[in-house]
Parts: C-alpha cells; sequence; structure tokens
C-alpha cells in the first residue's frame, strides 16, 4: 500500500451525505433532513443535540461510533404508563459519490420478547448486509471530537485505540483482527489459570503470533505513510508537524532482530509467548503483544514530547494529525472520507480557525462542525450550510451572523 503524496485532492471524487433521516436516536424523535455538498455547521446550546446528530453519521462506519457506547444507550427513552421505555433506533443517510446516491441505514431492533438485539443491522440500498465492515466499501467516517483532548497525556489504551481507528480507515481488515486478536488473548490468558495444556495453549499462540503479527505490521504501515504525508504536506504553521514512533515488545523485536518478513515476525511473537508463559501465568495476563504497544508523537519543530506540550499546541498537534489522515485516507481510497469535527473551534484563535477551515476545503470533503455560536464560524460563510438544533429539530439558517 502506498501513498502519491502529491495528489491532487480536489481531483478526488467527493462523498457527500444529501440526506440524513432519524428515528428514536438520542433526543431526536424523527427527522429528516436535506443537505448540500457543503460543510454542515451545527449551531445550539449545549445539550440540544448536536453532538447526537454527529454520532448518529458515526454509525456509518463499523462500531461503536464516537462515544464507544453501547447500542442500546443511543435509544430515545420515551415515558410510558410503566415508567421509562427504550425505543428501537434507525438512522438512515443518502451518500452520494460520483453522481451516484445510495441508501446507507442502521439501527437497532427489538426481539419478541422487547429486548435489543446483540448487533445493530446494516442495509445498504435496502440489502440486509451481513457484516458492518461492508460500511468501508463506501464511505470512510473520521472525527475529533473533545475527549481526544487529553490523547497524547492520557493512557496507553487510549493511544492504541485512536491508532486502530486510523489504521482501520486504510486497512478494512484491522478492526477484525483486533478483535479475534483480544479473543483468542483471553482465551490463553484463561489456559493460564491452571495446569497448562502444552498442546491447546500452543495452538492459540500460533493463532496470536499470526494475527498479533499482521496487527503489528498494520499499524507501522499506518506510520510510515502518515510520516511521508506529513514530510510532503505543505501543513500551515498553525498545525505544526508531528513525528510518529511505535513502542511495543513486539515492534521492538522486529527491529532489534532484523526482521523484516512478516512469517519471520511471527515466529518471533510465537517464541516469545511460549518463552514468557510462566511468567505471565504469574501475572495472570499476557504481557507481550500488541495490546501494550503505544503511540509516541512529537512536535516536531519543537523537539518535544506532544504529552510535555502545552494545551493548545497538543490541539493544534492533532488536529494537523487527523488532517493529515484525511488527506491520507482520501489518497488511498480515491472518494473523500467525510469528517467529524465536534467543537473544534472552541478552543482555536481566529488564524488557527480559518487556517482549519482552508485546509478541510483543501480536501474537497465534506465536514461536520458543531458551535455554541455561529459567528465562530464566520470564516465558512459560502462554503457551509448552518443547521440551528435545538431539541431534537432542526432548521436552516439563511443569514450569517457575524457581530
Amino acid at each position: 500500500m502506498t501513498a502519491e503524496t502529491k495528489t491532487n485532492f480536489l481531483s478526488i471524487p467527493k462523498a457527500w451525505l444529501s440526506n440524513i433521516q432519524l428515528t428514536n436516536f438520542r433526543n431526536y424523535t424523527s427527522l429528516s433532513q436535506p443537505l448540500s455538498s457543503e460543510h454542515v455547521v451545527l449551531i445550539g446550546h449545549n445539550g440540544a443535540g448536536k453532538t447526537n446528530l454527529m454520532e448518529a453519521v458515526s454509525m456509518l462506519s463499523p462500531g461503536r461510533g464516537m462515544r464507544r457506547v453501547r447500542y442500546d444507550s443511543m435509544a430515545r427513552i420515551a415515558q410510558s404508563e410503566n415508567g421509562n421505555l427504550q425505543l428501537p433506533w434507525a438512522v438512515h443517510c443518502k451518500l452520494n459519490f460520483n453522481d451516484d446516491e445510495i441508501g446507507i441505514g442502521t439501527g437497532l431492533s427489538q426481539a419478541p420478547d422487547g429486548q435489543f438485539e446483540n448487533s445493530r443491522k446494516l442495509r445498504i440500498d435496502q440489502i440486509p448486509s451481513k457484516s458492518l465492515d461492508s460500511l468501508l466499501e463506501h464511505v470512510r467516517i473520521l472525527w475529533l471530537t473533545p475527549s481526544m483532548d487529553g490523547l497524547f497525556t492520557g493512557t496507553a489504551s487510549d493511544r492504541r485505540r485512536f491508532m486502530d481507528r486510523l489504521v482501520l480507515a486504510i486497512d478494512p481488515q484491522h478492526g477484525r483482527r483486533v478483535n479475534q486478536f483480544e479473543k483468542a488473548m483471553r482465551q490463553r490468558n484463561k489456559l493460564l489459570e491452571g495446569v497448562i495444556d502444552d498442546a491447546w495453549i500452543s495452538g492459540i499462540e500460533l493463532q496470536l503470533a499470526e494475527l498479533g503479527s499482521a496487527i503489528a505490521a498494520a499499524r507501522q504501515e499506518l506510520i510510515a505513510l502518515l510520516k511521508a504525508m506529513i514530510d510532503a504536506d505543505e501543513i500551515i504553521d498553525a498545525f505544526p508537524k508531528a513525528n510518529l514512533a511505535l513502542l511495543g515488545e513486539l515492534e521492538n523485536a522486529g527491529q532489534d532482530h532484523g526482521l523484516t518478513s512478516s512469517s519471520e515476525l511471527e515466529e518471533r511473537y510465537a517464541q516469545l509467548l511460549r518463552d514468557n508463559r510462566e511468567l505471565d501465568q504469574r501475572a495472570g495476563r499476557t504481557l507481550i503483544g500488541p495490546h501494550r504497544s503505544d503511540l509516541l508523537v512529537h512536535h516536531r519543530e519543537k523537539q518535544m514530547e506532544a504529552r510535555l506540550c502545552s494545551t493548545g499546541e497538543q490541539k493544534a498537534l492533532l488536529i494537523g494529525l487527523v488532517l493529515a489522515h484525511a488527506k491520507l485516507t482520501a489518497t488511498l481510497h480515491r472518494r473523500t472520507p467525510i469528517l467529524l469535527l465536534d467543537e473544534v473551534a472552541a478552543h482555536l484563535d481566529e488564524l488557527r480557525r480559518a487556517a482549519l477551515f482552508d485546509q478541510i476545503d483543501r480536501l474537497g470533503l465534506q465536514a461536520w462542525m458543531t458551535g455554541t455560536e455561529q459567528q465562530m464560524f464566520s470564516a465558512l460563510e459560502g462554503r457551509a450550510q448552518v443547521l440551528m438544533v435545538n431539541e431534537g429539530t432542526l432548521n436552516n439558517v439563511s443569514t450569517w451572523n457575524k457581530a
């Protein structure tokens, strides 16, 4: 997989949503909103439902969306004679690409006993789909949320999750590999609790080695591609360039031992698992693998770890990284992603806001943004559709408030 870093992004076909319909999703009882191909700006007070609407769009991606919560918690709660009642929810969008329009619908159904199903359903042009991964054949949804502001100072697990979401946008099989690895690791951890059956645990370790080496390789490929994109791109000074690196015993094992092929790395990981059985047994868990890796980010110009930068610099680094990934995704997927930027302008000064808007325009994608004040987005006049959000309803704003 390679990326042509000199790509003319405006020549990449644009994927955009022309309509969104919600039924019993969060605080939306029923909604049908036509959309233009321009950016979408959602304005409203806190708690009005701006982020809820963005979360609905994020459900056009595999997984649990931008909030990472249980599917049943997305259901609208209604009052009934027997108390509060959660209702089955649905999200339906019309996706435009190359003058074609397809319908994508997803939601959570209820069983006859009133309980919610364990997984959400998906239909593409009314045809049921067996896997949520098929969404990646049509659209890539990327997001930046306020909860990610502490990414560089937070836990390694948060950064791994962030990294795996980036990988998934360019490698649709990555999520399945991660899930299978975690399942196999739980099985190995269970076997470590008792007398070890060598044949049984060896089989699981071979599976872990195959999946774990593939996960590590996919992450390393992402880092290499992002590095190339960041190096070649003329990022505005408002968003500093980042140096990226992976830290982990599995990744380091390949580098320290000069392993160049996936089969060599797989064999090395299988050996590490065998050698560490006793130590893992005492710890009660598997101590080596991609589930322990970390993403290291440095502010290139200042030669400083991102975690040591100011809050403003961390935000700028994160935005620059997300923009570089959006460009990479567009280049490899040969269609633009849809970018969700929740409260992104709240902590940016006027210069950086304008820089951000210019960057997403250069990408030629449809970006969704939220804010409490319309004037924060005045630089987008003529380039965005503004919607006023109020307790589960939307209204088009025809004039720009620059006061």
